[in-house]
């Protein structure tokens, strides 16, 4: 079996002024063969239908261990997140924590559409769960989380999350300017 790492989306949303836009985060799968393939497309955010037909070309083609079959439905819901199929997404983020719920980013993508879909305390509930097991950009994941606490006006777990996406990765400009939006008064 090849070993595959996984391509992750952690759909960055930023809800400031109503709007909530959308950006994405991959790791590099090595080799040659569509699940490869499938993973370089969603960190690309190559959205068209050959991309995503490599994923699912490589879900039926197996075999593949618990991990990378997990990987593999990971990456396919990356892009159909990109590509605004937030069901398709979500089914295969849970069909990812099925296959292997050792794997922080299903949790964290999963968190992600919650957020989307305005379900904030399930987002804060599988983001949490996903930084627990692990990722390979916790930044992400705490500023998405930051987004789900700010939509259940908890604006201090939001700040701190924010806070802590910027210490993990200093020079991200989206949670200096959601940072740039509090007023810190000490008691």
């Amino acid at each position: 079996m090849k070993n595959h790492q996984l391509c992750t989306l952690f759909g960055v949303i930023a809800l400031f002024a109503g709007a909530a836009g959308a950006a994405s985060a991959a790791v590099t799968v090595w080799g040659d063969d569509s699940a490869a393939q499938c993973s370089k497309a969603a960190f690309h955010d190559q959205t068209d239908d050959d991309s995503l037909r490599l994923c699912t070309t490589a879900l039926a083609d197996g075999p593949m261990n618990r991990r990378d079959e997990a990987g593999t439905y990971i990456n396919r819901g990356v892009i159909y997140m990109s590509r605004g199929d937030f069901n398709a997404a979500r089914g295969d983020f849970e069909r990812a924590i099925e296959v292997d719920p050792t794997l922080g980013e299903g949790w964290i993508n999963r968190g992600a559409v919650n957020i989307i879909a305005k379900r904030f305390q399930d987002g804060v509930a599988d983001i949490s769960k996903g930084l627990t097991l692990g990722t390979e950009e916790p930044a992400k994941a705490y500023y998405n989380r930051g987004v789900a606490y700010e939509g259940l006006d908890d604006e201090k777990s939001a700040y701190l999350d924010y806070q802590q996406a910027l210490v993990l990765q200093p020079g991200w400009d989206l949670p200096k300017q959601e940072l740039l939006r509090f007023t810190v008064m000490r008691k």
